[in-house]
């Protein structure tokens, strides 16, 4: 079971979407505090942001080891791998964006959340367009249609409706720096390995840029 959901995690994610679109729809909005559903609203951003960037159009692994990192020996596993993205996707991430959830009156803890969602903007509208020479990769649609979005509301909410103090905000921005390095920076650190057994499918290899990421593997 596991090394299917480790294949096919962001599919999984994606069905967690279309679960909490229902139960939002019919019950979550009357269940939870206003706050709550924020940061539910939230996750779901997230889950589509990486169907966006693994999924459809997909291609991330060929993006950020090939024409990123200027891997062409080993591409399929390095600096990322199958396991590694699975684990800061699914585990760090999943902590991150649900425990918030649990606890709307730590609203520091939702600052953190919704803040670190927009370090998806420099890192998709901005570092990677410049690599890739474009307008557009994968994870930059859900960043800025619906991250962007999202935290810009919130922010507007807990100011106007005076639920958080200077020193939330402080903690917030703190937090969601700090959440990103842990959720994405550190899992990268430690499980990046040349030698690692799990490499990326053929299929989930390539995708959007697949041209440019070829033309440098034949160069």
């Amino acid at each position: 079971m596991i090394k299917i959901w480790r294949r096919n995690w962001y599919w999984f994610g994606g069905i967690l979407f279309v679960a909490l679109s229902f139960f939002m729809g019919f019950w979550g909005v009357r269940l939870l505090s206003h706050i709550q559903v924020i940061m539910v609203f939230s996750f779901m951003a997230m889950l589509v942001h990486q169907v966006e960037e693994y999924g459809w159009p997909g291609g991330f692994p060929s993006i950020t080891n090939i024409v990123q990192f200027k891997e062409t020996k080993i591409p399929d596993r390095y600096p990322f791998n199958q396991n590694l993205t699975f684990v800061d996707n699914v585990f760090t991430t999943y902590t991150f964006y649900i425990v918030p959830i649990f606890f709307p009156q730590l609203i520091w803890l939702a600052l953190a959340q919704i803040l670190a969602a927009l370090i998806q903007l420099p890192a998709h509208g901005i570092i990677a367009n410049i690599r890739l020479k474009s307008f557009y990769n994968p994870g930059l649609g859900a960043a800025v249609f619906l991250q962007l979005p999202l935290a810009i509301y919130t922010i507007w909410y807990v100011s106007t409706n005076s639920l958080a103090t200077g020193w939330d905000f402080v903690f917030g921005v703190l937090g969601g720096i700090i959440g990103y390095a842990l959720c994405f920076g550190v899992p990268v650190m430690l499980m990046r390995d040349r030698n690692s057994k799990y490499p990326f499918a053929p299929e989930e290899m390539f995708g959007y840029a697949k041209e440019k990421a070829m033309k440098i593997l034949n160069s």
